[in-house]
């Protein structure tokens, strides 16, 4: 029997290669004839560098700006002239110092600078994986990284931020368009809202930034201003685009202002990480995540494990700490059954804490059930 375990982190607890790990310890131990395989795999977020690495990318160092202005040590993912950079390492919630939120002075700065570094180094394709953002900056502070200029009517830079937008009074693209010069930009993104209004960025995530409600609106305005100075500098006007809104509006940057292209974050690490060549020969795939609900049906890495692996005919079961999906949404995603942590041990604390060997007793499950 062929096994492929291809599990997301359970956020806050194990990391995708300790899922791995200890699921096909207990595949093994009731199937000690059992071949099992891990693929690493994320959905553009946190966690996506980790993964591309664990598949073989070469991991190069860079210190960027922290979002609230400290240096952190990130790096981005090299094979070829292919680079892959994840936001969140770079400048995300992550990052803040203390864990304390800076919902209006936030920054997307840093992972401007760690893809002016893959680019700099000679990297012509660049993937930027968004999510686990600070900042909602609208990506101002990531194209100022890469060579644009943002000035106040004085003439000198405005703040960073988007609490800063306000003050925007021209932009300057020429540095950024001479770096950009046949560089290819994707954006794996698995969010479609606008950049601004009632689902935009500042009204549907500035409060897990710490925004309160008079935030929110001036981060609105802000996001506003700068969509229409943006407009007024390049071609057409992208504000609406579906995922503009994602990582505070650096999806709208990223289209606007670099013309990059915006693709499902899963696909696009699946495709990276050589997933539909592990298919070949396989007789299950595993896959996971902390918590199967609603928003694993909206594109994130177990949907687009499941859906991949069904399009190849091999089944799927999935690995979780707790589930809250039916049967029949389950199957609709391609999931002949999810095996969860609370199955096994009812105090989620306790999952979170140690997770391995309730893991561990999973995969003995999945094995036991399939002879």
């Amino acid at each position: 029997m062929q096994v492929v375990v291809a599990s997301d982190k359970f956020k806050g607890s194990v990391g995708s290669d300790e899922v791995a790990a200890a699921v096909s310890d207990g595949v093994r131990r009731a199937r000690p004839d059992a071949v099992v395989g891990w693929v690493p795999v994320a959905d553009g977020g946190d966690g996506t560098l980790a993964a591309v690495v664990a598949a073989g990318f070469e991991l190069v160092p860079v210190t960027a700006t922290g979002p609230t202005g400290d240096p952190v040590e990130s790096g981005f993912a090299r094979r070829g002239d292919t680079a892959v950079v994840e936001l969140a390492d770079a400048c995300g919630l992550v990052r803040l110092p203390g864990g304390a939120p800076a919902p209006m002075a936030a920054s997307s700065r840093g992972v401007g600078e760690v893809m002016a570094a893959a680019i700099d180094s000679g990297c012509r394709r660049v993937i930027l994986g968004l999510g686990g953002s600070a900042s909602t900056d609208g990506g101002a502070g990531m194209v100022r990284a890469l060579g644009a200029r943002l000035l106040d009517a004085r003439g000198d830079e405005v703040a960073e931020g988007g609490a800063g937008l306000i003050a925007a009074a021209s932009l300057d693209l020429t540095a950024l368009h001479h770096r950009l010069k046949g560089v290819e930009i994707v954006v794996a993104c698995d969010v479609d809202n606008p950049l601004t209004g009632a689902a935009g960025a500042a009204a549907t995530y500035g409060p897990q930034k710490g925004a309160n409600s008079s935030d929110v609106e001036e981060l609105d305005t802000a996001l506003t201003h700068w969509a229409d100075l943006v407009a007024g500098t390049v071609a057409g006007d992208l504000r609406e685009v579906p995922g503009a809104g994602a990582a505070g509006g650096v999806g709208f940057a990223a289209v606007a202002v670099l013309g990059g292209v915006l693709r499902p974050g899963i696909e696009l690490l699946l495709d990276l990480v050589g997933f539909q060549e592990r298919l070949a020969g396989a007789d299950l795939v595993i896959t996971g995540e902390g918590k199967l609900d609603e928003q694993t049906l909206r594109g994130k890495a177990v949907a687009g494990v499941a859906g991949a692996a069904r399009a190849a005919g091999v089944p799927v079961v999935a690995v979780c700490g707790v589930n809250t999906l039916g049967a029949d949404q389950l199957l609709q995603a391609g999931i002949a059954k999810a095996y969860a942590l609370t199955d096994l041990e009812p105090d989620v604390r306790r999952c979170i804490a140690d997770p391995v060997p309730l893991l561990r007793q999973l995969g003995e499950r999945i094995a036991l059930d399939l002879r």
